[in-house]
């Protein structure tokens, strides 16, 4: 048998060990290559309309696909660290035989590049097979009106496999040049060795504590621009709880559950904790790498979602109608020509829509602290409510109703409306106090307002500007012809003049499609390859596991208590930094809910418990592989 072939059975004897680390190196690979597909897509070089967003899709798939490059070569240097330090038993035994640490260093280097060739091959060749569905999704994802059709992606293929192989090339080297073989006596003891009670520091513990809810206690507390400020110093505080929860309090809490008699002693405790301040002490790091890895995945996607689905609403919210013509000098022959230019195009796209017209009255108003404050007769905004089927007001002889603020966006939410503590004033020297504040999107105006009935409003003084609207609200038609007459529309007219909101939605999705699309692989990479490592720490102790269980099962432990405290051990292992990310995550779109004063409630609920399954069907599948190991060595 030669050296390649001594090799190659390594791998093949060793595939248990093997498989996280080559379908994770496969799925990321096939990641890259389906951004390189995008990046080479014809598509994105001819055909595309003026307006298209190929150079924001191409400029956020190289980031993206160097993103995922460099993590690439972090995740492989650690996966084969990991592999390494299991193996420690195994390089003993080789240098027992006679082989030389050169020879070892030659035997890991070739194990390596076989494994990488491997999967840069099987990931380019499932990228082909999914490449369709993926193209189909982006479409939709992207919102390009362009189909990108399949096409056979030579270049993305040849970047793609050039990157890997390269990237492998350079793992193997430098992980084979840094290889140490330490003490022969020390290779053979392998993992046997006393590693002593484990100690940790109730100081320090306290201080994880004490990080970690200073953290908390600061992203939830501030509001608005205090979020931004508090950002850095918020994420410093936190990482650093994190690590030394990992690090010093959670074996400490451990080692205190292990002093109770009544939880230690209580079933199979006593397996199930014996060695589990060993496993967290020895796992902390990859616990803390896994957790801040999979928040920063959470938090990003959590964000981009939420910003995309607050900058809609508000969106929506500043001018709820379809169309909306707002011009700057009340030219009746103007208006009329541009109202006809409206009716006629949507005439042409079949789009039906009810039409109202209102001219809005400004006013000076002492101490409001504007200009000029808009004053609504009760008459026209009831007429425009019922075009958005909302409710109508009833105004009382000398009452006013104050309208907040409709907007968040430039001006800010403020608890209270400023306009309830400054009195109308009437011809005559009268005045009104303001007795209601509503909250309503009925009127085409973001700044806060006034409302009072038709009788009163005549009693006011000579407003200082008049400004006349013309709206639109669709009853009938197509989306994508209410949308395409609305870019029409809204292309024809001098900017500013006229508004087509579902347009104007349409191209804030298809800006941020590719932020998103692109957040979301990033974000799943990161989760994945966070589960891998996992995976890794777990297989890395199963020969250890094999022979802990195999002499309990003979003292008695039964095959139903086996199943339950490897269930247990596992779940405790695999699930607690991932809740410790979900945390972190619910506690950063949390403080995005406060900084832009919208609910991300049902934005964060989507992204974590899409993780949180994921995860879930992960481990499922892990413990299933990983409870038929044991029982085959203890049954």
């Amino acid at each position: 048998m030669t050296f390649r072939q001594f090799a190659i059975n390594n791998v093949i004897r060793n595939k248990r060990l093997y498989a996280a680390y080559f379908f994770s190196s496969l799925f990321t690979v096939m990641v890259f290559f389906t951004f390189a597909i995008f990046a080479f897509h014809p598509a994105f070089f001819e055909g595309f309309s003026e307006g298209s967003i190929r150079f924001e899709v191409l400029y956020g798939m190289s980031i993206a696909g160097g993103i995922i490059y460099v993590f690439s070569f972090f995740f492989v240097l650690y996966s084969m660290s990991s592999f390494l330090q299991s193996r420690k038993k195994e390089f003993g035994l080789l240098m027992m035989q006679g082989m030389s640490t050169r020879q070892i260093r030659l035997m890991v280097f070739m194990e390596n590049m076989l494994i990488g060739f491997f999967a840069t091959l099987s990931g380019i060749l499932l990228g082909l097979v999914f490449a369709k569905a993926i193209l189909l999704l982006a479409e939709n994802v992207l919102v390009i009106d362009e189909t990108l059709n399949f096409y056979f992606p030579l270049w993305a293929i040849v970047v793609t496999f050039v990157s890997f192989i390269v990237l492998f090339l350079f793992i193997s080297l430098f992980v084979s040049f840094i290889l140490r073989t330490r003490k022969l006596v020390d290779l053979i003891k392998g993992d046997k060795q006393s590693k002593g009670e484990p100690k940790a520091s109730v100081t320090l513990g306290i201080v994880a504590a004490v990080l970690l809810a200073a953290g908390y206690a600061t992203a939830l507390y501030v509001r608005g621009q205090g979020v931004i400020i508090a950002m850095l110093p918020v994420i410093v505080v936190v990482v650093i709880g994190t690590y030394l929860l990992f690090t010093q309090l959670s074996v400490y809490v451990i080692r205190r559950l292990k002093s109770s008699k009544g939880v230690f002693w209580r079933k199979t405790n006593m397996v199930l904790f014996s060695d589990l301040s060993f496993r967290m002490k020895d796992n902390a790091r990859t616990f803390f790498m896994v957790a801040i890895i999979s928040t920063v995945a959470f938090s990003a996607i959590g964000s981009l979602y939420g910003f995309q689905s607050y900058l809609t609403k508000e969106v929506k919210d500043m001018n709820p109608y379809t169309y909306t013509y707002s011009p700057f000098k009340a030219d009746e022959s103007q208006l009329q020509k541009h109202s006809e230019t409206v009716d006629e195009t949507l005439n042409n796209y079949d789009v039906q829509a009810e039409k109202a017209s209102v001219e809005l009255d400004y006013f000076e108003v002492d101490n409001s602290g504007r200009p000029q404050v808009l004053i609504a007769k009760e008459s026209d905004f009831n007429r425009f409510a019922g075009l958005l089927g909302e409710e109508k007001v009833d105004a009382g002889e000398g009452e006013a109703i104050v309208v907040s603020d409709s907007s968040k966006i430039w001006i800010g939410a403020s608890p209270k409306e400023r306009l309830m503590d400054v009195p109308i004033g009437l011809a005559g020297g009268r005045n009104i106090q303001p007795e209601r504040l509503i909250s309503t999107v009925v009127m085409p105006e973001m700044y806060s307002y006034y409302i009072v009935d038709d009788d009163t409003f005549e009693s006011l003084p000579a407003p200082v500007e008049t400004k006349t609207h013309i709206v639109w609200q669709a009853t009938e038609g197509s989306e994508d012809a209410i949308i395409e007459a609305g870019g029409i529309l809204q292309n024809k007219f001098q900017p500013g003049l006229f508004q087509a909101i579902d347009y104007q939605i349409y191209t804030i999705n298809k800006s941020f499609g590719p932020v998103l699309f692109i957040g979301l692989f990033i974000g799943i990479v990161f989760f994945v390859s966070a589960g891998s490592f996992l995976y890794f720490r777990l297989y890395s102790d199963l020969d250890q596991d094999r022979a802990k269980f195999k002499t309990i099962a003979k003292m008695g432990l039964t095959e139903n208590e086996l199943k339950k405290v490897i269930n247990r051990q596992t779940a405790l292992l695999f699930f607690a930094p991932i809740v410790v990310a979900l945390i972190h995550g619910a506690v950063a779109l949390t403080a995005l809910s406060n900084l832009f004063d919208y609910n991300l409630v049902t934005e964060s609920a989507m992204v974590l418990g899409s993780f949180t399954l994921i995860q879930i069907t992960y481990f499922l599948v892990v413990r299933y592989y990983y409870t038929k190991q044991i029982r085959r060595a203890v049954l």
